[in-house]
């Protein structure tokens, strides 16, 4: 009997649109190749609008056996969400990768689906999961093979009885009197990314200050000139390319690094986490990355997309390596070399780049803007950490991995790594747990001490590498 897919493929706009029609085509192409019949609109949704007018040319063309949500770019998550509750039938997401050739990252379709099967699992929806070219071999089992597979987690949480030690009571008495300054709303669709202040302190201690986002412009646009100026000296000692973007926006990058040393000042913030886009770029004129990098750098972590979890995760692993740390997304996964790159826009702290390789001023890669960090990381070993709410459970995911030196896989601040375990088990069970799509990382191996803090926290631990 033939196979019947509703299929929606979804994009944003800021992408490559141009290599997402092709690469929307190619997948239709497999799908086409493994003799399933697709039900739905063969063209890019790309916005709510679309998704639900696609949705509903399905609904009205009979029974289908699986619904196939294509994520050929990044997007968040809530179209994904609204359509599985809307389905009756199973739900799967596809994800595309793309080659690592050092320019912008044009997809970035692996943090979709990670985004995506995050949102799925705390929402209670089951979901079916691949991430595979249209071209790989054994694709049409793959395909074929959703509408009989089933969600599952690859790794059990199990909890750790270690010994307590004096590294662990210094990070659990740090977290006990921390704050964090939450700056805006995290973006809609971002459910990796919600949190409940009054869990948070009875979990950790840590206190959470709200901060309107165009409080923090005001502060920006009230900077004094020859403070903005002292931090471009500073930066130019080792950034590399700083006459090379627009002026105008480089001193509002500088004048917005300004007001977040402010905001943590007057709120005694040890961390913080900020709404960096839109409204960075089109109310008030730069890029965040490059400030929160320059915070990051100068010991107040700093999260991206309100993360506040994600900032208080580096919290805690700046306090266990007394070091720089940074919060990155999973962005791709390799398992031909078994490696995996690690990516952010240019949010990573000077310290870790690579000796060996110029940090650069750039700009972002899909809104045009500075100021951003360029670099490949150091090579070395790494410790991810995630103090997580998957599947609505409060749990410290731990991993561990090797940055290998190689050429930049994209633009911005990335390092390739290889996992302690098998990089197609290890993104197995990030699917499969629903985990988030931000790791926090630091250097040097801290995997004993985390399971111990997390045994003051009372909180099982999901150690995936």
């Amino acid at each position: 009997m033939t196979l019947r897919y509703g299929v929606i493929a979804l994009a944003r706009t800021t992408f490559d649109m141009e290599f997402a029609e092709e690469m929307k085509n190619r997948a239709f192409a497999a799908l086409d190749a493994a003799g399933i019949a697709t039900i739905g609109p063969r063209t890019l949704a790309c916005d709510t609008e679309q998704a639900e007018a696609a949705l509903a040319e399905i609904a009205g063309q009979g029974d289908i056996d699986l619904l196939l949500i294509i994520q050929i770019t990044f997007t968040d998550a809530s179209m994904t969400i609204e359509m599985a509750r809307q389905s009756n039938v199973p739900v799967a997401i596809w994800g595309v990768p793309e080659p690592r050739i050092g320019g912008r990252l044009r997809l970035n379709a692996y943090c979709g689906i990670n985004l995506a099967a995050h949102a799925l699992g705390k929402a209670g929806l089951g979901y079916r999961w691949l991430f595979s070219s249209p071209d790989a071999p054994g694709i049409t089992d793959k395909l074929t093979g959703l509408a009989a597979s089933s969600t599952g987690s690859a790794v059990s949480v199990e909890r750790f009885e270690l010994e307590a030690d004096a590294v662990a009571d210094r990070v659990v008495e740090k977290l006990g009197r921390a704050r964090i300054s939450v700056i805006g709303e995290h973006p809609a669709g971002f459910d990796t990314c919600e949190f409940n202040a009054n869990e948070l302190h009875e979990l950790t201690g840590i206190s959470v200050d709200r901060v309107k986002l165009d409080d923090a412009f005001e502060k920006a646009k009230s900077a004094p000139a020859e403070r903005a100026i002292a931090h471009r000296a500073e930066a130019a000692k080792s950034l590399a390319g700083l006459d090379d973007v627009d002026q105008e926006q480089l001193d509002r990058s500088f004048r917005l690094l300004c007001a977040l040393e402010d905001i943590a000042d007057e709120n005694k913030a040890d961390s913080i986490a900020v709404r960096c886009w839109p409204e960075t770029f089109v109310d008030y004129g730069c890029a965040a990355c490059g400030p929160m990098a320059m915070m990051n750098q100068a010991g107040v972590p700093s999260a991206c997309e309100a993360d506040v979890y994600g900032s208080a995760t580096t919290l805690m692993l700046q306090e266990l390596a007394g070091e720089p740390v940074w919060m990155a997304d999973l962005v791709d996964v390799d398992e031909t070399d078994d490696t995996a790159v690690l990516w952010h826009c240019g949010l990573a702290p000077l310290s870790m780049c690579d000796p060996e390789a110029q940090a650069e001023a750039t700009i972002h890669t899909n809104r045009k803007m500075p100021l951003l960090h360029q670099f490949p990381l150091k090579p070395g070993r790494i410790t991810l950490a995630r103090l997580s709410q998957a599947k609505n459970e409060k749990k410290l995911m731990i991993a561990g991995a090797e940055v290998l030196r190689a050429p930049m896989a994209f633009t911005g601040t990335s390092g390739v790594v290889r996992f302690d375990k098998r990089v197609a088990d290890v993104c197995t069970t990030i699917m499969d747990e629903g985990l988030e799509h931000h790791f926090s990382l630091a250097y040097g191996d801290h995997l004993g001490s985390l399971r111990q803090v997390a045994k003051r926290l009372n909180l099982p631990v999901l150690q995936i590498a």
